[in-house]
């Protein structure tokens, strides 16, 4: 039990928490175990901390700051129109693309609410013909501020936003997130172009269902091999913090660069649609 505890303060440090004194390891279940490491306390009965093995701990990008990670990636991707057509979304206007700003969370729950928090940020923007992919990862508690300042300065007051049901989830939750730290919240006031729901205003009721994998694989023909359910994604975080391998987080940043991807590529289809519209 001496060890465990010690397991136990060494996990609660490294969060950035402060060390409680030494009490019996609560039984948790999968999600209560993230609830703990998130300083929620948990009702149940003792059980031994699983082991993982040390091998497989390594991490994709550089560290940019204590427990944050940044990765940047330049990729080959249709040039957008310039400017883009928004009349898809039942607006009147054109928008540079110089301005867009696609952007995805990988969060530890669906639920939301204060306690459930992203813990990888993804971006995507045209940079001289190509698509740019830029991802942030918090591989400690403590780290979650410095990721959400850096994320902060990548968006200017003029920025447009382009996201997948990001206007009812990712949006919110991040501005929870600003709040608890203290600190401005950067997509207020922010144009947002949410793709979810002019697809569906085309396609529900011809498509099994209108998730960004289907609209993926409907418009730009994209079928995704070996990709990480989304909702597996908490796990493979906590599997890490808890000590265990890095090998599902790193196929977590690999849906999130292809979710920035096909966001970009549903929005040209989309926009292409709209030039087609009788003006």
């Amino acid at each position: 039990m001496s060890a465990l505890r010690d397991r136990l303060r060494g996990l609660r440090a490294q969060a950035g928490q402060a060390v409680a004194a030494p009490t019996p390891a609560p039984r948790k279940t999968s999600t209560e175990d993230l609830r703990w490491l998130l300083g929620v306390r948990a009702r149940s009965h003792a059980r031994p901390a699983p082991a993982f093995p040390a091998r497989d701990r390594a991490l994709f990008g550089e560290e940019i700051a204590p427990g944050l990670r940044y990765t940047e990636e330049h990729v080959d991707w249709p040039d957008p129109p310039s400017p883009i057509d928004t009349r898809f979304a039942r607006r009147e206007d054109t928008i540079d693309p110089a301005r867009l700003l696609h952007f995805d969370t990988e969060t530890t729950g669906l639920a939301g609410g204060t306690g459930t928090r992203a813990f990888m940020i993804g971006a995507a923007d045209w940079r001289a013909g190509r698509l740019r992919l830029r991802q942030l990862t918090i591989t400690t508690m403590a780290a979650e501020t410095a990721m959400l300042q850096t994320f902060a300065g990548w968006l200017q007051a003029d920025s447009v936003l382009v996201s997948y049901n990001g206007k009812c989830y990712d949006a919110p939750l991040l501005a929870t997130r600003y709040r608890l730290a203290r600190l401005a919240n950067p997509l207020a006031g922010l144009d947002h172009l949410d793709l979810l729901h002019p697809v569906r205003r085309h396609w529900k009721g011809q498509w099994e269902n209108c998730r960004l994998a289907t609209a993926e694989r409907q418009l730009l023909g994209v079928l995704r091999e070996d990709d990480l359910p989304g909702s597996e994604a908490p796990a493979a975080w906590l599997t890490y913090l808890r000590g265990g391998p890095s090998t599902n987080l790193r196929r977590v940043a690999e849906h999130n660069a292809q979710d920035l991807k096909s966001l970009a590529g549903v929005l040209l289809r989309l926009s292409a649609l709209g030039q087609a519209q009788p003006g």
